[in-house]
C-alpha cells in the first residue's frame, strides 16, 4: 500500500510554481516566493513532485512522494549526499570533520505540500471564508480528511481560528469567477515569539522543566513562552534573521495508548518579522515501512506543516513543547542539518529501518547529535536485569519471540534515545550547564559542545497549545517505561489502538551498493547463553494451553510516532 495522497493541487507545473501568480489576489503568492526553509533560501530549490524525472534526488526518496508536492535542491551540486561505505552514524561523523561540512548543502527533497501561501488573512466565522489583508474576502474550503484519520476540523476549530491573522498554505482556483483558497495548513500569526517582552525566569531547579512541560494546557489560543537563559540580559534583543536549534517535543494523544510516549524532533532555521518561526526546517522521522493513519511521511517540512497541517499537523493531537537555542552564529545548527540529510538520504534507501526502541524519531535525532560530538548526559537503561525475566514472561504469554525480543528492547535501551521527554529533559538541561547557567560542565567539552557554549545567545521554552477539533484533547508525554504502564488499562485488549497498513519497500530500489542494518535475534545474546531452552519449553507450554493466535498486528508496543 502506498501512502495516502494529501496534494491538493497536483495540476501541471506551470501551476504549481506560481505561473498565474500575477493574477492572484494580495497576499497569495508562490510557496517558494521570498521565503526561507531551514537555514536556507527558498528559491534555491524548485517544486516538483516525487513523478520527476530530472530531479537530483535519489530515486529511493522520490518513490515515497510520487504525488506530493516537494522542493528539490535546483542543482545536484548543492543536493546533500551520502556514504554508501558507511552506516549513518558513522557517515555523518567523517563528514564533519571535512571542510565540506562547513558549507550546508541542501535536503534532497522538502515536503511542502502545496504550491501557495497566503499571508496576513483573517478567517471569518464560520470558516468558509477569508479576508486579505488588502480587504478582498476569499471563499475558503478545506484540503479533504482522509479516510484513515479519526478526526478533522470541526466547530470548534473554527471558533478557535475566528478573527484570528493566519498564514496558510494551499492552493488557489477560480470557481465561477469567484476566487477560492483550499487551505491544507492553517497557521495562526500570534504564535510568533514576542521577543521584545520576553521575561528572564531560569529554572530554579532541575525538575521544573519536566514540571513546565506536565503542566495542563490551558484554553488558549496563543502560546506560553519562557526565557531561561540570555547571555547579555538587558539588552535588545536583535534576533530577526538570528539562526535557531529547536528540540520539539510533541506530547501524548489522548485517543491511542500507543502513543503516550510522544514524538521528538529538532528545527532548524532563522527568526522571521516579528518572532516568526514558521518557515523552520523540522526533521522528521517516523516509520516508512507503515502507513500512516495521519498521512505522514518521513521528512524534512516547514513547520507550519509540522504543526498545523490538517491531517497531518501534530497540534491537532497533542499540545507541544519546544525548546529554542538563539545562536550568534549558525555553525551548530547548520552542522545538525547536513547531517541529519545525510540520514534521511540512508533511511529512505533501507539502510537502517525504523525501531520503537532501538530507533525511532528519538533516538535517530540523538544519534546526530552524538556523531558531531554533542555527548548528552545518559541516563542509563529502565531495567536490564527485569528485562531477562520479561523477555520470557512476554515471550510466553503472547507465543512469539518477538514480543519477547520487544520488550526486552524497551528495558535495556538507553532512555535519552528511547523517551522523547527524558532526551528533551536531559539535552534541555545539558545545554544550559554547556552555556554555563547550572554550574560549570561537569566534563571536557567536545569542539561542538564548545561551539555550543560560545554560539548560544539565549534559551528559550515555548508550550504550543493542542488546537480544539475532534479529536480527544492530548497531555505531557510518559517519562519512563513504568509511566507507561500506569497509564493504559492492565489489560492490552482494553487498549485504545490505531491500526495502520504495511508499505513495503519495492526490492527493485534497493540497488546502489544497498547493505542494510541486519535485524537483531529475536533471542537476545544473554537469554541464549542462559535459557533458550527454557523460553522454547515455556512456548510450547504455551501454545498447548491456548488456541493459535489469529494473524494480525503484534501484541501493542509503546509507541513514539503516531
Amino acid at each position: 500500500m502506498r501512502h495516502h495522497i494529501l496534494s491538493i493541487a497536483v495540476v501541471s507545473l506551470a501551476t504549481l510554481t506560481g505561473a498565474s501568480a500575477a493574477n492572484s489576489p494580495a497576499g497569495v503568492k508562490d510557496a517558494l516566493s521570498n521565503e526561507l526553509i531551514g537555514l536556507l533560501p527558498a528559491d534555491s530549490f524548485r517544486l516538483r513532485t516525487g513523478q520527476c524525472t530530472d530531479c537530483p534526488v535519489p530515486k529511493q526518496n522520490l518513490w515515497y512522494f510520487e504525488n506530493e508536492l516537494i522542493a528539490v535542491p535546483a542543482t545536484a551540486a548543492t543536493a546533500a549526499g551520502f556514504s554508501q561505505a558507511n552506516d549513518r552514524n558513522s557517515d555523518v561523523a567523517k563528514w564533519a570533520a571535512t571542510p565540506q561540512a562547513a558549507r550546508l548543502a541542501h535536503p534532497t527533497l522538502v515536503w511542502i505540500g502545496a504550491p501557495s501561501i497566503l499571508e496576513g488573512a483573517t478567517i471569518l466565522p464560520g470558516a468558509h471564508r477569508v479576508r486579505t489583508a488588502a480587504g478582498q474576502e476569499l471563499d475558503l474550503k478545506l484540503a479533504p480528511k482522509l479516510s484513515t484519520n479519526r478526526s478533522y476540523f470541526n466547530s470548534a476549530t473554527a471558533d478557535v481560528f475566528k478573527g484570528r491573522e493566519v498564514r496558510m498554505r494551499g492552493a488557489l482556483s477560480d470557481v465561477d469567477g469567484r476566487a477560492v483558497f483550499t487551505a491544507r495548513t492553517i497557521w495562526p500569526a500570534d504564535f510568533a515569539l514576542n521577543i521584545a517582552t520576553l521575561k528572564s525566569e531560569p529554572l530554579k531547579n532541575a525538575s521544573e522543566l519536566a514540571a513546565f512541560v506536565r503542566e495542563p494546557t490551558r484554553q488558549q489560543s496563543g502560546i506560553d513562552t519562557r526565557l531561561l537563559w540570555e547571555r547579555h540580559p538587558g539588552q535588545a534583543r536583535a534576533w530577526k534573521d538570528k539562526p535557531v536549534l529547536g528540540i520539539v517535543l510533541n506530547g501524548a494523544q489522548g485517543d491511542d495508548d500507543e502513543s503516550l510516549g510522544g514524538h521528538f524532533a529538532i528545527a532548524t532555521g532563522r527568526f522571521g518579522d516579528k518572532g516568526d518561526w514558521s518557515n523552520w526546517a523540522v526533521n522528521n522521522f517516523y516509520n516508512l515501512d507503515s502507513v500512516s493513519e495521519k498521512g505522514i511521511v518521513a521528512a524534512t517540512v516547514p513547520m507550519d506543516n509540522y504543526l498545523m497541517d490538517l491531517n497531518s499537523g501534530q497540534q491537532y493531537y497533542r499540545p507541544s513543547t519546544m525548546l529554542v537555542a538563539v545562536l550568534n552564529n549558525g555553525r551548530t545548527a547548520a552542522a545538525f542539518q547536513g547531517g541529519v540529510q545525510r540520514v534521511f538520504n540512508h533511511f529512505y534507501r533501507h539502510d537502517f529501518r525504523y525501531r520503537h526502541a532501538a530507533a525511532n524519531c528519538t533516538g535517530i535525532s540523538v544519534d546526530v547529535f552524538d556523531a558531531l560530538g554533542w555527548h548528552v548526559p545518559k541516563r542509563g537503561p529502565t531495567a536490564p536485569l527485569t528485562s531477562l525475566g520479561a523477555y520470557v514472561y512476554v515471550a510466553a504469554k503472547d507465543a512469539s519471540l518477538t514480543s519477547g525480543r520487544k520488550i526486552y528492547d524497551y528495558l535495556n535501551e538507553e532512555q535519552t534515545r528511547l523517551l522523547p521527554a527524558v532526551a528533551f529533559d536531559a539535552i534541555g538541561l545539558d545545554l544550559l550547564q554547556i552555556v554555563g547557567a547550572g554550574g560549570a560542565p561537569q566534563r571536557e567539552l567536545s569542539a561542538y559542545e564548545q561551539q555550543l557554549r560560545d554560539d548560544v545567545e539565549a534559551i528559550v521554552l515555548v508550550r504550543i497549545p493542542q488546537i480544539p477539533s475532534s479529536r480527544a484533547a492530548g497531555s505531557a508525554p510518559v517519562y519512563s517505561f513504568d509511566e507507561f504502564r500506569a497509564r493504559v488499562p492492565a489489560d492490552q485488549a482494553d487498549w485504545k489502538i490505531v491500526p495502520v497498513g504495511d508499505r513495503p519497500f519495492p526490492a527493485a530500489l534497493r540497488g546502489d551498493g544497498f547493505k542494510a542494518e541486519e535485524d537483531p535475534s529475536v533471542i537476545p545474546l544473554p537469554i541464549a547463553g542462559i535459557g533458550a531452552c527454557g523460553v522454547l519449553a515455556a512456548l510450547a507450554w504455551r501454545r498447548r494451553k491456548q488456541p493459535p493466535r489469529s494473524a494480525g498486528k503484534p501484541a501493542p508496543v509503546l509507541e513514539t510516532s503516531e
